[in-house]
């Protein structure tokens, strides 16, 4: 199924019969594929730009491409850097905004803009008894409903099939310059990603891979200078500073997680406390790529070590597998939690037709 409208996808939602597998370019999807494709990508187009008040109202099957695109004539992003996970899961396809959001897909930025969920201003969707229900507005005052706008976001298709969100959005920065540290263990590297966070420097992105510590300032090219500046004195060491397309190319990488594409074994997507980082890779004994400050891994593994990564992040937060069948893909749910959850679903999806096994 593939509807035109949101009137159409409200009318296919309620007479449904069975299970439906909601997709947009289907770049996202993980956890069991169940039921027959209802896909999202009829429903494309820009609904209102309005640069001066850095808003956006799209319908949700409207490729990732096209947002960015008209974006850019107005030298204006989406802050979250989106990341496109194609090259590391091998799949091919065209991203939708649609599923950016149902999935909160967020990129380095997140530490310090936040993730996609608090971009959202907005959202019409259709919930599983096949109703239309909007929430949020259109522009930044307006916040009726905000939970439920952000509950939407990352919820992957298990509450409503959204049509249409409105996004703020950001203007692209004047200059950009990344610290590339050389030469520290991972303790002393991880370290100085959490000094350069605590600092009043404002900082846009903060990874490690292959023994290189990466810090990201954005803004006006004087700012930008003086962060440069205060951050090499503070962190010291081996220091190299890269800016313009050399300095995107590295945040591309971490972002799209590229150094892990093509290579054989499962990936998860670890979130822990940036202090046990360290500790959770150490004893994993994996390829690993710290975002945030060591706060988000990214973890290559053999495959069948479900076990081991569930037991190294026990206590410390929680694990997520992106690409490989070791497990579980999305960690158990606390009981109150999974209470909380299974209500939500019979509230928003009586039938229990949407996007059965997407979450936990």
């Amino acid at each position: 199924m593939r509807p035109v409208s949101e009137a159409e996808l409200a009318e296919a939602v309620a007479g449904a019969s069975g299970p439906l597998l909601v997709r947009g370019g289907g770049t996202r999807t993980i956890g069991p594929a169940l039921g027959e494709v209802l896909e999202t990508s009829g429903l494309a187009g820009v609904e209102l730009y309005e640069p001066g008040a850095l808003t956006l109202v799209v319908q949700t099957g409207t490729s990732l491409a096209e947002v960015e695109r008209v974006l850019a004539t107005e030298r204006q992003r989406l802050a979250f850097e989106v990341p496109d996970l194609r090259g590391l899961v091998g799949r091919e396809g065209v991203s939708t905004i649609g599923g950016v959001v149902a999935a909160n897909a967020s990129g380095p930025r997140k530490v310090q803009v936040g993730a996609c969920r608090d971009a959202l201003l907005g959202v019409r969707f259709v919930d599983g008894s096949g109703t239309v229900v909007k929430n949020g507005g259109r522009v930044m005052k307006n916040v009726t409903g905000y939970d439920l706008v952000k509950l939407l976001a990352g919820s992957r298709g298990v509450l409503g099939v959204l049509s249409e969100v409105s996004l703020k959005v950001q203007a692209m920065p004047e200059a950009t310059a990344t610290l590339v540290i050389e030469g520290l263990g991972d303790d002393a590297g991880l370290a100085a990603l959490r000094k350069a966070l605590g600092s009043p420097c404002d900082v846009s992105g903060a990874a490690r891979h292959s023994g290189r510590s990466l810090v990201r300032v954005e803004g006006l090219a004087g700012s930008v200078a003086y962060r440069v500046g205060r951050l090499r004195a503070m962190i010291g060491g081996e220091v190299t500073v890269v800016e313009g397309e050399a300095s995107a190319a590295l945040w591309r990488g971490v972002r799209d997680v590229a150094p892990f594409a093509g290579k054989d074994g499962e990936v998860w997507r670890i979130a822990t406390l940036p202090t046990a980082a360290a500790q959770v890779v150490a004893r994993l004994e994996a390829e690993a790529i710290w975002d945030w400050g060591g706060g988000l891994i990214w973890l290559r593994t053999d495959h069948g070590r479900g076990a081991d990564v569930a037991a190294a992040v026990a206590g410390r937060g929680h694990a997520t597998l992106i690409r490989g069948e070791g497990g579980p893909v999305f960690p158990p749910d606390a009981p109150e939690v999974a209470t909380l959850v299974a209500g939500l679903k019979a509230k928003f999806d009586p039938k229990g037709i949407l996007n059965r096994g997407m979450m936990g």
